[in-house]
């Protein structure tokens, strides 16, 4: 019944397919956040060569059922490989960012840290729940985002930030 468990093949079967499936699932997470950002080619790129491992491994799984290590290999390499693209994608840190930094009492002062820098702020008065409020605008890359975060909190420990995933569509002042 458990002969499986003690043949080395079944089990280096197993470890391709999970293998395999790590491949092509870090390849369709980072696929998907190309096709977000709108970079055709690469997400093409990507799609070919994750679907190419794909049918690989699921040919694998479907001509080794009666071996239960494979389907546990799949399922395994499929977790994995989303976390494993989550990695990747965030070493990569490709895209751009959008801050809205909100400051009760430092905003001036935020803003000119930031611009010496060398990041661009739009400046934009706002009231709050208890007044008047600096709300600050400012698209950085994704690779720059903790560099500017560590700016508005040396700068003003109590700045609300929030952030959101931007494409630029043209013109205006991007950080190099």
């Amino acid at each position: 019944m458990f002969s499986f468990a003690f043949s080395p093949t079944d089990w280096l079967i197993a470890l391709m397919i999970f293998g395999l499936r790590v491949t092509d699932m870090s390849l369709d997470t980072l696929r998907m956040l190309f096709v977000v950002r709108g970079r055709k080619g690469i997400a093409w790129t990507l799609g070919f060569f994750e679907s190419a491992v794909y049918i690989v491994a699921i040919s694998r799984v479907l001509s080794n059922l009666n071996n239960p290590l494979t389907i546990l290999g799949y399922a395994a390499g499929f977790a994995t490989g989303n976390v494993v693209g989550m990695l990747i994608e965030e070493r990569l840190a490709i895209g751009h960012i959008h801050l809205s930094i909100v400051s009760s009492a430092r905003g001036v002062a935020l803003a000119q840290a930031l611009r010496e820098a060398g990041y661009a702020v739009t400046e934009i008065p706002a009231r709050g729940k208890d007044g008047m409020v600096h709300l600050l605008s400012v698209s950085v890359l994704r690779k720059d985002v903790a560099h500017a975060e560590e700016i508005v909190h040396q700068t003003d420990e109590h700045a609300f930030i929030t952030s959101e995933d931007v494409r630029p569509i043209r013109r205006g002042y991007w950080r190099a």
